[in-house]
Order: structure tokens, then C-alpha cells, then sequence
């Protein structure tokens, strides 16, 4: 038998019971084990605490269904305190410098007075359905803001280069009291539309000098951007900025005029050096101010209401079919006739749908 105390009875010779640590350990095992209510969860995002607003967000972002349920129920709750802030979609191809340029920037809001809260889409893997979500990683200063707050979010299957939850996570994000909403999106080109219908101002990040400039003047996302910012415009490559800058110019000017009456500006900044970055807030500003005083700020939320409605019923019809018990036993058995070529994928559909 060893008579020696141990280090929880034993502290400057003073012996303490080791009951009393044992009940602190179950206690603290109790506190962890209990699940918050949806009373406390909707308490602690309103008065901008960032430990519920994140588990909010994990809820949300759930497949499970009794978690589902109750991020609905938060989510109800929190509508009514949420719809103030200005929603920003920055997009632009991978190594454009999207991290750096939403620090920075970030940071110079915040410096404002203003709260700031992030919400960055990393790629998921199409092999293995991970993903890295280093953008914390990436913006080093503004994680360490305290009116900021930075949510990585895996891109899941969606293709509208943000997560599937990320329209969720805004409401519950304003509700915390956030009142610049950034959302940094995975990147993936044309089909990076979705962002566009969630956000107040579409701002397309581009590189000068990097073979870049003739994608960017076709048709598709330009369209929809609201700025494009030329970045890393610093040392060899501002000459190559400013001859990007009227190229862009030249393109834009193609296009008719938006219906929100304004016209895409082109600027350049670099992110690195902080430089350009109160000229794309007093941009932004400007445009805020232009499209609420002609109606057209509502209008477009509006609308976004409608296509999320419509997304949500879509997506909710596809979860229900590939849930359905019959369908399941029949989709292998489909699968099947095709590899043996029995059948074709049309009419192995159709048998599907009409269960």
C-alpha cells in the first residue's frame, strides 16, 4: 500500500480531501453533458456572446434532425433581431489574396467602431469530403479582434461556392449584433452565383499581370459584380494594376446599366500594404446609400427571400426523395440495370420519381 499523498491531497503540506476534487471533476462532467436551451442559446447570441453564436452555427450546420430542429427554433427567435447589417460577397480566384484582402480590410472596419463577422467557405475535398478550414490560420490579426469574429465553414457538396448553411449563419451572426457581414467564398468561377443572391454588395477580387484580364471580360460572374478590385497592386506589379484598371473599365462600360442605377466601379488596393482600402469602403458606403434612397437595397433583399424559398423547398424535396425507404431499396437495383445495360438513365428515373 502506498501511504505517500497524492498531488490533489498534497499541496505545501497541506493535505485536502480528494473528494472534493472528484466532485468538481463530475461537476464540471454534469455542466459539459447538459445541452443548452433554446432560451439560452437565443439569450446568449443577443447579447453577443460568441461561444453560442458559434455552437448556434454548428447546429445549423447539422445533419442531424433533432439538432435541425432546434437551430430552427433559434433561428425563428432570432429573426426579428437580425436583418441590420450590410452583407458583403468578395470572391476572386484562388491565390488572389481574398484572406489577406478581408483581413486588412476587416481590420480597418473594426478600427471604425464597427463589428465585423467572416464567414469564410473552405473547398471540401470531392475524395475524401474533408477540409482544411485555415482561414483562421490566415488572418492572424483579425481573429484576435474583439469586435471580430471569423467562421470557417466547409463548402460541402454545394457548387454555389458557399455552404449550404451559410444564408443561416448570417441571420444568426446580425443577430449577435454584427453589422458588416463578410463572406469569402471558395473561388470556383461562373458557377459561383449563389453568393450573389445573399449579399448586398458582389465585389470580384482580380490579379493584374497574371494572364487573368480576358477571363475576367467574358460574360458570367462580372456581370453581377457590383466592384472589382484589382489587387496586390504594389512594387513591379502597380504599372500592371493601372493598365488592368481601364481594361476593366473599357469592359464594364459594355455591359447596360444595372437596374440598382449604379455603375461598377474599378479600383486597385493592395491588401499587403493597406493601401486602397478606405476608397473601397466610402465605395461601398456610396453604393449602400445610392440603392437604398431608390428602393432598390429592399427590393433585392426581397428577391432573396423568394430564391432562398424556392432553394430550400428544392433541396428539402431532394432530402425526402433519397430518404424515402423505397426509393433507397430500388436506387441500387437501377444502378444495376444501367451497369448491365437493361435499361436507361431516363426511364431508370422516372421509375424513381413515380414511386
Amino acid at each position: 500500500m502506498n501511504d505517500k499523498p497524492s498531488a490533489l491531497q498534497e499541496k505545501d503540506g497541506v493535505s485536502k480531501p480528494e473528494t472534493t476534487s472528484k466532485a468538481s471533476a463530475e461537476k464540471i462532467k454534469k455542466s459539459r453533458a447538459r445541452q443548452n436551451s433554446v432560451n439560452e442559446f437565443v439569450t446568449g447570441i443577443l447579447i453577443g456572446n460568441i461561444t453560442f453564436l458559434s455552437k448556434a452555427i454548428t447546429l445549423v450546420e447539422s445533419t442531424n434532425i433533432k439538432h435541425q430542429q432546434k437551430a430552427n427554433e433559434i433561428l425563428n427567435r432570432c429573426l426579428p433581431h437580425s436583418n441590420k447589417s450590410i452583407r458583403i460577397g468578395i470572391t476572386g480566384v484562388p491565390g488572389v489574396g481574398k484572406s489577406t484582402f478581408i483581413e486588412t480590410f476587416g481590420k480597418y472596419l473594426t478600427a471604425q467602431g464597427k463589428k465585423v463577422a467572416v464567414l469564410a467557405v473552405d473547398p471540401s475535398s470531392s475524395v475524401n469530403k474533408g477540409s482544411i478550414l485555415g482561414d483562421k490560420t490566415r488572418m492572424e490579426a483579425l481573429v484576435t479582434d474583439k469586435n471580430a469574429f471569423i467562421r470557417p465553414s466547409p463548402s460541402g457538396t454545394s457548387l454555389g461556392g458557399v455552404a449550404q448553411k451559410t444564408r443561416e449563419s448570417i441571420i444568426l451572426c446580425e443577430a449577435a449584433g454584427f453589422d458588416t457581414i463578410i463572406i469569402e467564398t471558395v473561388g470556383v468561377g461562373q458557377s459561383e452565383t449563389v453568393v450573389h443572391s445573399m449579399v448586398d454588395f458582389f465585389l470580384l477580387l482580380k490579379l493584374a499581370g497574371a494572364g487573368d484580364e480576358l477571363q475576367g471580360i467574358k460574360r458570367g460572374i462580372i456581370e453581377m459584380a457590383d466592384a472589382i478590385v484589382i489587387n496586390k497592386a504594389d512594387g513591379e506589379n502597380k504599372q500592371n494594376a493601372k493598365i488592368a484598371k481601364v481594361a476593366f473599365n473599357r469592359a464594364l462600360h459594355l455591359y447596360p446599366l444595372k437596374e440598382s442605377k449604379w455603375q461598377p466601379k474599378v479600383l486597385t488596393a493592395s491588401a499587403l500594404h493597406n493601401s486602397g482600402v478606405e476608397e473601397i469602403d466610402n465605395m461601398i458606403l456610396t453604393y449602400i446609400a445610392i440603392t437604398k434612397e431608390n428602393a432598390y437595397f429592399n427590393k433585392k433583399r426581397n428577391e432573396q427571400n423568394k430564391f432562398w424559398l424556392l432553394s430550400t423547398i428544392e433541396q428539402q424535396l431532394k432530402t425526402n426523395f433519397y430518404q424515402n425507404p423505397k426509393v433507397k431499396s430500388a436506387l441500387q437495383k437501377e444502378i444495376d440495370n444501367l451497369e448491365n445495360g437493361k435499361t436507361t438513365p431516363f426511364n431508370a428515373a422516372k421509375r424513381l420519381l413515380d414511386l
